[in-house]
């Protein structure tokens, strides 16, 4: 799924920023003779309450602090690809009798109401994804679509290329993670995999059939509200629960509790959007669980994950068949970022070819 990407055209050099709530991610991706290397990777921390829940409430300093990236990667390109989260963007799937493109995104205007959650759909930029017949009729197809406010788009817009960029493509963390996915990892048509991106302040989930999105979610919990849950353990400001994370992580209890423990709000909804999933789908059975984002980082996740879901579970690699120049990024730090670059990997492997 390739969110509005026909919004905005531009030129073949892209580079992916991810905007998160918390970090900044910039990936660059380059064509080379022998397939795809990481040129560039960068990252910025954000003040708290630039962006919450999806939602950029201070588009100056989102503007200076991704010309402090730019900056810090030497990166060159102007061409961006990056993507919206959380309540800034609407994703469903629903049904409609079989018809032609055209004539199907007129009906989901006509119809917006029961399709789209917005009083004004002429504020409203979407795309759709037609995923094919719907196995349970076949006079009827499956399409997810996927919409936003277009003066949320333009002030990310706006907000990037005041730092001097291009926003070329607009996508979906979902579906960036997606993209990764089909560019890193062997499948069929038939497997079932499910992509778990657990940031600051948000959790998103995406299950691919085969290489198409047929089920996705955003979670509004993330690493802030395990930092949240230890100030409310310890009494201490947020900074300091942050800092008391960080500085702990592993190592021994925090205000008694076992750090998984403060996890596990967040297991609960992801595996209430698992069984959700299985429930509505006949003879659905996930095969793997591919996690990322900075809470991954917490030892044991992955263990605990696949017991909580009984699913083999594992670490997203978004650079497992990119090639990567050691004296720019040796392995030790490649280690310590694949776990935080899955979505800015996938936005980076976005080409002209997709508009």
């Amino acid at each position: 799924m390739k969110l509005m990407s026909g919004l905005f055209s531009g030129g073949k050099n892209i580079v992916g920023v991810d905007v998160g709530s918390r970090i900044l991610k910039l990936v660059e991706i380059v064509d080379t003779p022998t397939g795809y290397k990481l040129k560039s990777f960068a990252q910025v921390s954000l003040e708290r309450g630039v962006i919450e829940k999806g939602f950029l409430n201070d588009s100056s300093a989102l503007t200076k602090k991704i010309k402090e990236l730019f900056k810090i990667s030497k990166c060159k390109a102007s061409q961006v690809a990056t993507a919206l989260s959380g309540h800034s963007i609407v994703i469903n799937k629903a049904g409609f009798r079989n018809m032609e493109e055209d004539e199907l995104r007129q009906v989901i205007i006509d119809e917006a109401g029961e399709y789209l959650p917005f009083d004004d759909i002429d504020n409203v930029a979407f795309d759709i994804n037609i995923l094919g017949e719907n196995p349970d009729n076949r006079e009827q197809i499956e399409v997810i679509i996927a919409a936003a406010r277009k003066d949320i788009v333009a002030e990310y817009r706006s907000a990037i290329e005041a730092a001097g960029c291009r926003v070329v493509i607009m996508d979906a963390d979902s579906f960036a993670l997606e993209t990764a996915y089909e560019e890193n990892y062997e499948y069929s048509d038939d497997d079932l995999v499910g992509l778990i991106n657990m940031g600051a302040s948000i959790t998103n989930i995406n299950i691919v059939k085969g290489n198409q999105s047929v089920f996705t979610r955003n979670i509004l919990m993330g690493g802030d509200s395990i930092t949240e849950a230890i100030q409310r353990h310890t009494g201490l400001s947020f900074e300091e629960a942050e800092t008391l994370k960080i500085e702990q992580l592993g190592r021994e209890p925090i205000a008694g509790e076992d750090m998984l423990s403060y996890v596990e709000p967040i297991f609960a909804e992801v595996e209430r959007s698992i069984d959700y999933f299985s429930s509505s789908v006949s003879l659905a059975f996930i095969k793997k669980i591919l996690i990322s984002g900075g809470c991954t980082r917490i030892p044991g996740i992955e263990e605990a994950l696949a017991q909580r879901l009984r699913c083999e579970t594992e670490r997203f690699d978004p650079f497992q068949t990119i090639e990567c120049d050691e004296k720019i990024c040796p392995p030790e730090y490649m280690n310590d970022i694949k776990s935080i670059a899955a979505i800015g990997a996938g936005l980076a492997l976005r080409r002209t070819e997709d508009l």
